[in-house]
């Protein structure tokens, strides 16, 4: 699979995002699709030496500072995380490659969405050079 940069990439809740909702009638659980953008990963999470076509590299220490699509869920937040809009990180990354010492993320790795409120995956890498095993 691709390697993931800052040059870009989509990762994406492979279960819906509860969060607390406001109603007429209160709060209620409603379930959102989740996304995180690779080129939101904060800088100083990502690889500091190592560049994949011309960006940064991440692995799995890389997050974002936030993630997108439950930004209606303001009555309490993720039903887990008690969140909304919340970081974005990686939970799994290569067994065999390594970038300053963590394990290389590519399409395909594991997420946690709006700071471990559901979980997803990288599906879509924006570069096609670097494979990581």
């Amino acid at each position: 699979m691709f390697a993931l940069t800052l040059q870009g990439g989509t990762c994406m809740s492979s279960a819906p995002d509860v969060c607390k909702t406001p109603t007429p009638g209160g709060p209620v659980p409603i379930p959102y699709v989740n996304i995180f953008m690779c080129n939101m990963a904060l800088p100083n999470t990502a690889c500091k030496k190592v560049f994949i076509s011309g960006a940064l590299a991440l692995n799995v220490k890389s997050q974002t500072a936030i993630s997108n699509g439950d930004e209606a869920g303001t009555a309490g937040g993720g039903v887990v995380s008690s969140k909304f809009i919340g970081k974005g990180e990686f939970v799994s990354g290569s067994k065999k490659v390594t970038l300053e010492g963590k394990a290389a993320v590519s399409q395909g790795a594991t997420t946690k969405h709006n700071d471990g409120n559901t979980v997803g995956l990288c599906s879509v890498a924006a570069q096609a050079k670097v494979d990581v095993a």
